[in-house]
């Protein structure tokens, strides 16, 4: 643990809270059998609700920052929780017809307490923890959502479909009251820094155009999310194509959780040092090689070394972008761009389905080699932001790194 010393106590006391969430958001995985079977709508009704649902979940990471630069990150993820969770606990008292609206109502409301979530920890932790602040909430994430599914499939059978969306619901009204006790108003609902000329800055845009590795990065990450959730998408089909059950798909995706429990954390601390461009560029690359490895078999070998590699490369990438995007935003704008990487990073929820599913359906032997070289040309990408800024390292630090070791980032 000494490598997570710089780790504020209130960093540890929200990724409890964010644990507990976790585990009882459950709702996410079985909300299409619940829309198919207790309310019987058709496959491709329940479809539209979902992705529906899927839109407002980009949504929201795409606005709660914004909102909370204006009005406190506290203070909206304590309103969004409110309101996500009094929406999902009210889901069985809806009639179906309601259903088309409370989804995305709650759905939004998820994704503005990412976004909050995200920048209250980059207000909360100094620069230069924010990579093990980081891979603290994520690996805790990823723990309560490994343990979530089975808990959440003894309580549909043991109880019913209903209790899901109760139990979910009062976990996200915890979440909000757990916040308010452990993330101190004074600090986290302030106003934000002004911009240097007193106002507003030049806008979002113009300080993008002032640091263009971010823009290249949030690029590059649009692309590999794509690419990266087609192992929800796409790629279960696959397995069934060539004689994997839905059992083997299951054990393939638990492995994912479990690298990333194991590995997550004493990776970020083995690699705190490294310049944060440079690690995000080659976990991008690992992400293509995955995708790469079910070009060498179909069987249950070359399934395995992909989501290995698909596990490993999210690691690298996704703690490291999200400290980077974090450490290279202006005081007066750090929630919204948090808002613009945590809205490009969860953009495979909605394009990736879609896109992944037409290709699969026309050239099921173009998809995977697609995936490797568009992964390959986005962490080539950022290896080049990174090579350029360590080119340019004698440019100020607001456009090359928070910390004096990040300029060759």
């Amino acid at each position: 643990m000494q490598g997570f010393k710089d780790v504020p106590r209130t960093v540890w006391l929200l990724a409890a809270g964010v644990f507990v969430n976790a585990v009882v958001s459950f709702t996410f995985v079985f909300v299409f059998l619940y829309l198919t079977g207790p309310r019987a709508l058709g496959t491709a009704q329940a479809g539209l609700v979902t992705g529906i649902g899927g839109i407002g979940l980009v949504a929201g990471n795409f606005t709660g920052g914004w909102y909370g630069d204006r009005f406190g990150h506290r203070r909206v993820l304590l309103l969004a929780s409110t309101l996500g969770g009094l929406t999902l606990a009210a889901f069985p008292l809806l009639p179906t017809p309601l259903l088309y609206a409370a989804l995305p109502v709650a759905q939004y409301a998820s994704g503005v307490v990412r976004a909050a979530n995200s920048a209250l920890v980059a207000i909360t932790v100094p620069q230069g923890a924010r990579r093990q602040a980081f891979a603290v909430v994520r690996c805790v994430s990823n723990g309560g959502f490994t343990l979530g599914p089975p808990l959440g499939a003894l309580v549909a059978t043991g109880l019913s479909y209903d209790w899901l969306f109760v139990g979910d619901g009062l976990g996200t009204l915890f979440f909000a009251l757990w916040t308010a006790r452990v993330v101190p108003a004074r600090s986290a609902d302030r106003t934000p820094a002004a911009a240097p000329d007193g106002g507003l800055g030049r806008g979002v845009w113009g300080e993008l155009r002032a640091r263009p590795a971010v823009l290249v990065l949030l690029g590059a990450i649009l692309v590999v999310d794509v690419i990266y959730r087609q192992q929800y998408s796409a790629f279960p089909v696959y397995l069934a194509d060539h004689g994997l059950d839905t059992s083997a798909y299951g054990l393939i995706v638990a492995l994912n959780g479990a690298v990333i429990l194991v590995l997550e954390l004493p990776a970020a601390v083995a690699l705190r040092a490294r310049p944060p461009l440079g690690v995000v560029g080659v976990g991008l690359l690992l992400v293509g090689a995955g995708y790469g490895a079910l070009l060498l078999g179909t069987g249950i070998a070359a399934a395995v070394a992909m989501m290995v590699l698909l596990s490993l490369g999210e690691i690298l990438y996704k703690t490291p972008a999200t400290a980077y995007v974090a450490d290279q935003a202006p005081p007066h704008a750090i929630g919204r761009f948090q808002s613009l990487y945590a809205g490009i990073s969860v953009s495979g929820v909605v394009l990736a389905p879609p896109l992944g599913g037409a290709l699969y359906s026309a050239a099921p032997g173009l998809l995977w080699p697609l995936c490797a070289v568009l992964a390959a040309g986005a962490g080539g990408a950022v290896l080049w932001a990174h090579a350029r800024q360590r080119r340019h390292a004698v440019r100020p630090a607001h456009e090359t790194g928070s910390r004096p070791r990040a300029v060759a980032g």
